[in-house]
This record gives structure tokens, C-alpha cells and sequence, in this order.
């Protein structure tokens, strides 16, 4: 029996997005159990449905396979789609295998977490509301897939959509740097800095950024550079 003025944890409403009418039903099956507290409010076999569903319904979180009925690679441009058209909404993209390629892609189209069909139904449920929660889902070794990604592609000055530069020149030094890995400590080495003065470099780039995180930092990178110019987004919180 729930206690006396304990707080109701709200359903994340999910729209699932599966090759097969039979895969979305296996997976609503299995995420409908009350202990999950998730409401699967629809689900679609192609991009043109799943877009449907989702303008109709505006749900929290959209879980979307790699392949749906259009090909095998087509949930990628649909992640890039429900993000263009519902960006409150956070995707998922379900991935057969940790492909490198197939990884840092769903990132860069604007996914909120990569999940892979080998693990477990219960870990499935916790990246869901992790999403849900604003958090990137995502491991060790794909964060380190995305940091490998920013150092390689990182534009030389990060700018607005209008082409201004958003970060003064020390503070685009204190951004390459964090995006090779290095640590507060060797960025002071590096800069002949104090680390409280790095601290507050990053302190205010996150700002100017709007995130929070190194991470973050990565994604907004590869996500702006993917649409052509590197504009303030949303932040959010990692999880593991």
C-alpha cells in the first residue's frame, strides 16, 4: 500500500518504432508491465507512421529500431526526423550490435541514448526513464566513441546560426582541449593556467552552450555540426 503523501511517479509515454507489427508488439508486451511505469500510447512499422503517431500523441520518449520497414539503415534518418519535427520528444535508437559507426551516427541524427538488442529488458526500462529524465544514455566506451568523433571534427570556432562566435579565443583552447581528454589539472598545465581558472572556463562555456557536462559538450558539437551551424541547445544529465 503506497504511504500517506508519497509522491506518483508519473508514466513516461513511449511510441515504439519497429521493423515488424510483431516486434512492436513483443516490445509493448514487455514494457506495458505496471512495475515499469511506462505507457506505450502507439507504435509503427515505417518513418511516415511513427511521424504520425508522434505529432498526434507527443510522447516522451520514442523508442526506434535501426531497421523499420523502409530498409535497415532508415531509423537513422528517422531519429534526425523526430528530432527536427518534436525535439521535446528523446529517442532511442535500438541497435542490433555496438557498431563504432552505427554509434557515434545516432548521436550526431540526435538520439538521447543508443540501446542494443543483446541486453537485458530491465536495463531497457532504465535508459527509458533515464531519457526521459533529460539524462544521456550511453557507456563508457561509446562516450569514448563520441569524444574520439568531437576531436576529429571539431570546428575551429563554435558559432550561432547568425555565424557569431559564441566563445572568445581562450576559451575555444580550454574546449579542444577538454575534447582530447584532458584533465582540469593538465589543461592548466597546457594553458599556464591555475585549474580554478580552467574550472571557470568551463564553467562558462557550458553556460554559453547551455550543457552541463563534458559529454554534452560532444554531443552539442557533433549534433549543431551535423545541421550546419553550432547553435545553444537544451542541456541535459548523463547516465550510465
Amino acid at each position: 500500500m503506497r504511504k500517506a503523501n508519497a509522491p506518483v511517479r508519473e508514466k513516461t509515454t513511449l511510441v515504439i518504432a519497429d521493423g515488424t507489427a510483431m516486434g512492436c508488439e513483443l516490445l509493448r508486451n514487455q514494457l506495458s508491465s505496471p512495475k515499469y511505469s511506462i505507457k506505450v500510447i502507439a507504435s509503427a512499422v515505417d518513418q511516415a507512421g511513427t511521424l504520425e503517431v508522434a505529432a498526434k500523441h507527443n510522447p516522451d520518449v520514442a523508442l526506434v529500431s535501426a531497421g523499420l520497414r523502409e530498409g535497415p539503415r532508415s531509423g537513422f534518418e528517422l531519429v534526425r526526423q523526430l528530432r527536427a519535427a518534436h525535439p521535446k520528444t528523446r529517442v532511442i535508437l535500438l541497435l542490433d550490435s555496438p557498431d563504432r559507426d552505427h554509434i557515434v551516427e545516432a548521436f550526431r541524427n540526435g538520439a538521447s541514448g543508443v540501446f542494443f538488442r543483446s541486453d537485458s529488458l530491465e536495463r531497457l526500462w532504465k535508459s527509458i526513464r533515464s531519457v526521459h529524465l533529460g539524462q544521456v544514455w550511453a557507456s563508457s566506451r561509446e562516450l569514448q566513441y563520441l569524444l574520439e568523433e568531437l576531436v576529429q571534427t571539431m570546428p575551429f570556432h563554435v558559432v550561432d546560426v547568425h555565424g557569431g562566435v559564441l566563445l572568445t579565443e581562450r576559451e575555444d583552447q580550454v574546449v579542444r582541449l577538454v575534447a582530447e581528454g584532458y584533465t582540469n589539472r593538465e589543461i592548466s598545465k597546457e594553458l599556464g593556467l591555475s585549474e580554478h581558472t580552467v574550472k571557470n572556463y568551463i564553467f562558462r562555456v557550458f553556460d554559453k552552450l547551455g550543457v552541463s557536462t563534458r559529454v554534452e559538450l560532444a554531443l552539442y558539437a557533433m549534433n549543431q555540426r551535423q545541421a550546419g551551424a553550432l547553435s545553444v541547445r537544451g542541456s541535459g544529465k548523463l547516465a550510465s
